[in-house]
């Protein structure tokens, strides 16, 4: 593997926690930001994250913890960023160095609130990262079952090859295979859109609709979801891979799925506001419902799922009347 190319995983949830064990079977060291201090003392001294995916064991000889960022911007040629997109710009406003000639790779499936751009173009626009420099690492593949080290799947997206190809290397192992793709813009857009059709999933689950709605849904969804990507970015790409429908699905019909499991809570009844305070993860659809409801304003895709769950959780209507509309809507 590329001993000499330096990683920084920048995160301290359950993706960056998979991120760095997939990295450290690969290199002899990896920098891991994380802004609890508490919990790096706790790796230290135990071995394992305290608060996520703690069944994960690392050889701590491996890890450069630390609670300062610039360190670990510092330290490293590649950034690969795995922290919840509303948190993102509060992380950044703590850099004192420069990210030029840094590589960044982004693991957040999600867009930034204050800009309502996704995170590879938070990093081009506001940070003047040029693309080539920008990379993706997206599903399907679920960070809990990384650490179970069941068989999955990463598709890592970058207009430059090479440098694709080097974290797909260093992410790789036996249980985890890697393909590589240019479609940036789309396996990011499309890691967004899949949280807010794993929500209609839920809400469809919490209001006690079956398995024959849920495959409606589902095909529905990808139909949907390539109408809006094509509008924002339109090349040849095959929405059937597995970066595409593959991550729709697996978000959609998991256990793990936290976007499921928050729109399951929405259909049972739950307001917006208690289904928030009842999960101990960020449920990156709801920030996405909102900014790709504002997005298509200006596309004008035929979104009707996407406008359902926005007016659910962002206009306050009855998710059981919504969803009566949506179902004639559906084909």
């Amino acid at each position: 593997m590329s001993e000499n190319i330096k990683f920084a995983v920048i995160g301290g949830g359950s993706w960056a926690t998979a991120i760095t064990k997939m990295l450290c079977v690969n290199l002899s060291e990896v920098s891991w930001y994380m802004r609890n201090e508490s919990a790096i003392e706790h790796i230290k001294a135990h071995k394992h994250n305290p608060n996520y995916i703690s069944s994960v064991e690392f050889d701590t000889k491996k890890l450069l913890l630390t609670n300062d960022i610039n360190e670990a911007v510092s330290y490293a040629d590649y950034l690969i960023f795995a922290i919840p997109s509303a948190f993102l710009d509060t992380e950044l406003q703590k850099l004192t160095v420069s990210l030029k000639n840094k590589i960044i790779f982004s693991a957040i499936k999600g867009i930034v609130p204050e800009t309502s751009l996704i995170v590879g173009e938070h990093f081009h626009f506001q940070y003047n990262i040029p693309y080539y420099n920008i990379g993706v690492i997206t599903g399907p593949c679920h960070a809990e079952e990384v650490a179970l080290e069941r068989l999955s799947y990463l598709t890592i997206a970058c207009g430059d090859e090479k440098k694709a190809e080097n974290v797909a290397k260093n992410l790789a192992g036996n249980y985890i295979k890697t393909k590589i793709t240019d479609d940036i813009i789309g396996t990011e857009y499309a890691a967004m859109l899949k949280n807010i059709y794993a929500i209609a999933a839920g809400i469809a689950h919490g209001l006690g609709y079956g398995d024959n709605f849920q495959s409606v849904l589902m095909s529905n969804a990808i139909r949907e979801m390539k109408q809006f990507i094509k509008k924002v970015h339109k090349m040849k790409r095959n929405i059937n891979d597995s970066a595409y429908l593959g991550d729709l699905l697996v978000t959609g019909y998991s256990v793990f799925s936290r976007n499921r499991m928050f729109g399951n809570m929405i259909g049972k009844g739950y307001t917006v506001k208690s289904a928030m305070m009842e999960m101990s993860m960020v449920a990156e659809g709801y920030y996405a419902a909102k900014s790709a409801y504002k997005l298509n304003q200006g596309y004008g895709a035929k979104t009707p799922i996407i406008d359902s769950v926005h007016e659910i959780l962002y206009e306050g209507k009855n998710a059981k009347a919504v969803f009566k509309k949506l179902v004639d809507k559906l084909d």
